[in-house]
């Protein structure tokens, strides 16, 4: 029977044994003319042909028939394919599948470092989702949601270790998931769940349906020049407040964008910035951290103040034309601002949120 080799993030213990179901022993290998290529949109590698170069991986040990389908279905989805070729484990030659690239793929040598650091929880938080479907849906189904998915995996790791001062302290057992549907996945996703939870009385509730929209975490960040005493809005057209019925769908709004798979929030802040107002963004300071709606929506916010040189002209039209992101914006005085919260035309939390903590700091931050 062929063993499989594996390299790169399969060698990560926790990725590997969500992928398979159980964590199986590794011996050392190599395979020759071969390297492991990254990119940083593609944290979990490829092999490449590279004559007189070794790719390090591992021959896993005693795998069945079903967990070689479930490596086979992952690497589907990831856009690999499938090859025989020989490896060498210790000092004998041994026959393994392996997977790599159709076409060469331009891209970085392989930093196990930075894949520890800045991927390893998100792509193996991500890896429990992809398997989730396994045997439910073709893997080309996820192959192209794989980018939102690791979005949700990365958000899945930030999520981790809430404060619970005052509230419940969810404990094993709290939330039994009974089934799990996901009628709709595009850019975001729509999850159905029935599910029973521990109620106050420390009974389970009955059995209850939720829908949830799954969309990953964001940032907003509110550019401030503390000197001139203004700030820099944007404006954009949004299809959820003309589904609404407003017949002003054309929003106020603070900087703002996802936080995308191993980037920090903050780093995410700043790329927005640039996308969206041009800027360069000087310090960030914490606004909040917050579910937005969480009757409805899983998304969590991280929201900024960032101190700014805000000169006049520097508003103007921005957003990236992949996206069809039209964006204008707007530099007004602080008082303005508050005039606008006081209207109610800033109708959005995160603008309303930060403006009023800008009210409560604005005195310490222009000293």
């Amino acid at each position: 029977m062929t063993d499989v080799f594996l390299s790169g993030a399969l060698c990560h213990a926790p990725l590997l044994s969500a992928v398979i179901g159980r964590l199986p022993a590794l011996r050392s290998a190599t395979l020759s003319d071969h390297s492991l290529i990254r990119s940083e949109q593609y944290p979990a590698g490829w092999l490449a042909a590279a004559p007189g170069q070794r790719a390090e991986g591992g021959v896993p040990q005693g795998l069945s028939t079903a967990e070689k389908a479930r490596l086979a279905f992952w690497h589907e989805v990831l856009g690999l394919t499938a090859r025989i070729a020989l490896v060498t484990a210790g000092d004998a030659p041994v026959r393994c599948r392996l997977w790599s690239a159709d076409a060469p793929r331009a891209g970085l040598p392989w930093d196990e470092a930075a894949f520890q650091a800045r991927w390893a929880g998100a792509l193996t938080a991500t890896a429990g989702d992809v398997m989730a479907f396994y045997g439910q849906r073709p893997a080309a189904d996820l192959r192209g949601r794989f980018g939102a998915m690791l979005v949700r995996g990365a958000s899945r790791v930030r999520a981790a270790g809430g404060e619970t001062a005052l509230r419940r302290r969810a404990q094993a057992q709290d939330i039994q998931v009974i089934a799990r549907r996901q009628p709709y996945a595009g850019f975001f996703a729509v999850e159905e769940y029935d599910l029973r939870f521990r109620r106050f009385d420390g009974a389970m509730s009955p059995v209850v349906r939720r829908a949830i929209f799954i969309s990953g975490d964001a940032v907003t960040v509110l550019p401030y020049d503390p000197v001139r005493d203004r700030v820099l809005l944007i404006e954009q057209f949004r299809t959820a407040v003309h589904a609404r019925g407003d017949d002003q769908p054309w929003l106020l709004e603070v900087i703002a964008g996802r936080v995308d798979p191993g980037e920090t929030p903050q780093e995410a802040a700043r790329r927005e910035a640039a996308e969206e107002a041009g800027l360069a963004l000087d310090d960030l300071l914490e606004v909040a951290r917050y579910y937005p709606s969480p009757g409805a929506k899983a998304e969590y916010l991280y929201s900024y103040v960032a101190l700014a040189d805000l000169p006049d002209g520097t508003a103007g039209t921005f957003g990236l034309a992949s996206e069809a992101e039209d964006i204008r914006g707007h530099l007004i005085g602080f008082d303005q601002l508050i005039a606008l919260v006081r209207s109610g035309e800033a109708a959005n939390a995160p603008l309303i949120l930060t403006a009023l903590w800008l009210e409560r700091e604005r005195g310490r931050l222009r000293r």
